[in-house]
């Protein structure tokens, strides 16, 4: 993914940079791993994560990376994308 910076909380939203808010609405809408079930079938939840992980590498000048994630967005609006399977039910079938 991609390394977020912690932002100093005596700043001002104005003396914040683009990359700085982007890391943040970022961090904001990742989905946790305690969330996954709830949110994996959430279409605005998995939006939002994705678009703003897609911000997050378009400011950091990784406009491939960017493009693949606002892709993924798109798909989750578009319904064309359907939840994964679970991670941690992968994680034991490749174990047995």
């Amino acid at each position: 993914m991609f390394e977020v910076t912690p932002i100093s909380t005596n700043k001002l939203p104005a003396d914040l940079t683009d990359l700085e808010i982007a890391q943040a609405l970022a961090e904001r809408s990742a989905i946790a791993h305690q969330d996954w079930h709830r949110l994996k079938g959430d279409r605005q939840a998995q939006a939002k994560q994705q678009l703003t992980s897609a911000l997050v590498f378009l400011l950091n000048d990784q406009p491939q990376e960017a493009l693949a994630h606002l892709n993924q967005a798109t798909g989750w609006l578009d319904g064309s994308l359907k939840s994964p399977p679970c991670p941690d039910a992968q994680r034991l079938n490749k174990k047995g």
